[in-house]
């Protein structure tokens, strides 16, 4: 038990969250595709919107893939994209409504939302943006770091990498292990008092 009598340790904590980094850079070290098979199938297990589950990854570990998606990004976001091990495409499967069968979603919700694309969009977005959340958790707990990254044309992302199928893309993210000299300065968090109302 931990000195503020958490159910994990302040090492724990510090590796997840407070000595922890977005990482931009990255040193010549692999990023095991078996580490990120792991870190999903914690993750996975956290829960989302009526266990939709919606979250998607393409795996870019080749360097000819990274090279496809670097045009999309935004400039800056270009030499991350290229100077990383691995690089995920996190997307949101618009046909949740088909793959939440096998989940054990009801036929009501799932005739619901087979008839409502807004609905299916909403869901899948809102919880594939909460899995991206653990995940990027997971992977540093596997002892990786990441950068998540937004600032990207995500229709010609979508045009380049699933044309055949209905998956959105939401966010790009480096992993690997980041160069710790590049890390910027930490920038400030607003505090519990700051953000809460207590009623």
């Amino acid at each position: 038990m931990s000195s503020h009598d958490t159910a994990v340790s302040d090492d724990a904590l510090a590796v997840l969250f407070t000595d922890a980094h977005t990482a931009r850079s990255f040193r010549d070290e692999p990023a095991p595709i078996e580490q990120v098979r792991r870190a999903y199938d914690n993750a996975r297990w956290a829960p989302t919107a009526l266990n939709s589950q919606p979250m998607r990854l393409d795996l870019l570990a080749s360097p000819e893939a990274r090279q496809r998606l670097a045009p999309l990004m935004a400039g800056i976001n270009q030499e991350p994209v290229l100077g990383a091990p691995l690089v995920l495409i996190v997307s949101a499967d618009l046909a949740l409504d088909q793959s939440m069968r096998e989940l054990g979603a009801s036929e009501q919700m799932l005739e619901r939302l087979a008839g409502s694309l807004e609905m299916r969009q909403g869901l899948a977005r809102d919880s594939a943006l909460i899995q991206l959340g653990y995940l990027v958790l997971a992977l540093r707990a596997e002892g990786l770091d990441v950068g998540v990254m937004t600032g990207a044309d995500l229709p010609g992302i979508d045009a380049e990498f699933h044309a055949d199928r209905p998956w959105q893309t939401i966010a790009v993210v480096c992993v690997g292990h980041g160069d710790a000299d590049a890390f910027h300065p930490r920038a400030g968090r607003h505090d519990f008092e700051t953000v809460s109302q207590v009623l």
